[in-house]
């Protein structure tokens, strides 16, 4: 595949701003996949253990925020017919 960086340039001048505000993150996502994930994570006063993963990830299923296991299927395309 050849790059047309002239073409590139022609439809790039015919995007809205919201939609090259959309094309600038993904080449950054692109470039620096890590950098820009970490730019907008929260940042936590302590790493969390082991133990206080599986404890938060407890707490979520009992407060009804988890996914069932059907549904992930179903998501997946590997549902049983």
């Amino acid at each position: 595949m050849s790059i047309d960086r002239n073409g590139l340039d022609r439809m790039l001048d015919r995007l809205g701003q919201s939609q090259l505000a959309a094309i600038i993150h993904l080449l950054e996502v692109m470039t620096d996949p890590i950098g820009c994930s970490l730019a907008s994570a929260p940042v936590d006063e302590a790493p969390i253990t082991p133990a206080a993963a599986l404890n938060s990830a407890h707490a979520a299923i009992q407060r009804g925020e988890g996914i069932p296991h059907e549904e992930i299927l179903r998501e997946f395309g590997l549902a049983s017919r």
